[in-house]
């Protein structure tokens, strides 16, 4: 991805844009000077709407690079201050898919304590963090010889690399998730982690909005016959 062209829009008005971020792509730029989406959607709306000079546009929740999915970026300050405040007070909801290693059935909640050191999340029950998703069994495939299931995560609080940090504890790694212990064959270096939906009230609207969207590449390819709208 390095045009502008290629941005997956899925809703736009004058106040917020939703996209989706692909993998290995950074939510802001860092000092990798790398691709990374805010660049990549202020060039889109200088280019399509024409506007000369500096384009407004505020980031108000992140993506790990690895992680591709749903994201929403405020058009105007307004918008910006008001979604991040359905962050704090936890009216902004994000689910994600999982593809892990080994067999799990059923459905359960996972807490821990988590807590960043260096950029690791570890688990420290002394001065950790809070950290609860809870996880419904879609589907479980073989990939290769080894069994592995399908997730779909709610994400209760919002911890650094959370999902990852907390799958791994449960002994079910993330596939191709090395830095979180999984072992297993690099399957194109995709990290089995999307967050596939997201829902908050408009800025301005004040209605609830979702929007999701299914990957269906590589790995993601094992998700053929999950209907999430069964869920």
């Amino acid at each position: 991805m390095k045009k502008t062209d290629e941005l997956k829009i899925l809703y736009e008005d004058n106040h917020i844009i939703v996209v989706v971020k692909p993998e290995n792509i950074l939510s802001q730029k860092d000092d990798t000077n790398d691709l990374d989406m805010l660049t990549l959607i202020k060039e889109y709306i200088k280019k399509s709407k024409e506007k000369e000079g500096n384009v407004y546009l505020g980031l108000v929740h992140r993506l790990d690079r690895r992680v591709g999915g749903v994201m929403v970026f405020a058009k105007t300050s307004k918008a910006a201050s008001r979604l991040s405040d359905d962050i704090r007070n936890h009216n902004f909801n994000k689910k994600y898919l999982a593809i892990v290693e080994g067999e799990i059935n059923g459905s359960g909640v996972l807490v821990d304590y988590l807590k960043k050191v260096d950029n690791r999340a570890i688990i420290s029950k002394e001065d950790g963090k809070i950290s609860e998703l809870k996880y419904k069994v879609l589907k479980k495939f073989f990939l290769d010889d080894n069994i592995c299931t399908i997730l779909l995560i709610n994400l209760l609080t919002g911890r650094y690399n959370q999902i990852r940090a907390q799958l791994s504890h449960f002994n079910h790694p993330i596939i191709n998730d090395f830095k979180y212990g999984y072992k297993g064959k690099n399957y194109d270096d995709v990290l089995g982690l999307f967050c596939y939906e997201i829902s908050f009230n408009h800025p301005t609207k004040k209605e609830k909005m979702a929007f999701t969207y299914q990957p269906d590449w590589g790995i993601w390819m094992h998700m053929k016959g999950v209907n999430l709208n069964e869920r």
